[in-house]
């Protein structure tokens, strides 16, 4: 979300000479990705700067709105970590991300999953095998791998 609003993003230009981290959750304001995921990029964003790493980005199948409100309402873009919305699913499906749920009312959503990114490529992929775990994917695993 930008100051006039929603705005698209290049994750190619954000890439670009550049060490990020890139973590996806399957929606915002759910349980384990409010609790859990993005609270442990928060702890550990100082330490990923110590090592290198210019972003932090947090992606989720949802719409600008709701990341620029749900990073508002959990500190994290106080905190520096920037919520970039997947409105449509494209990017997630693009890196074969995508997962529906429709028991839990989650339908073409992303993945719960932490990478390391330099330059454009993907070093170091920490993928959950469910949704509802937050264990390989978190602040402190992606920090230890790096």
């Amino acid at each position: 979300m930008g100051a006039e609003g929603p705005q698209d993003v290049s994750l190619g230009d954000k890439m670009k000479g550049r060490k990020i981290v890139i973590f996806a959750v399957p929606g915002a304001y759910t349980g384990v990705c409010t609790t859990a995921h993005v609270p442990s990029f928060m702890r550990t964003k100082d330490a990923f700067a110590e090592k290198g790493v210019d972003e932090i980005l947090c992606v989720a199948v949802n719409d600008p709105f709701v990341m620029q409100a749900w990073g508002e309402s959990t500190g994290a873009t106080k905190a520096g970590l920037s919520m970039l919305a997947d409105a449509e699913g494209a990017f997630t499906q693009a890196i074969g991300m995508d997962f529906s749920a429709p028991p839990a009312g989650l339908i073409n959503r992303s993945r719960r999953y932490a990478m390391l990114v330099e330059d454009g490529v993907v070093k170091v992929l920490h993928v959950e095998e469910s949704p509802g775990t937050c264990e390989a994917s978190a602040g402190e695993s992606l920090l230890a791998a790096i």
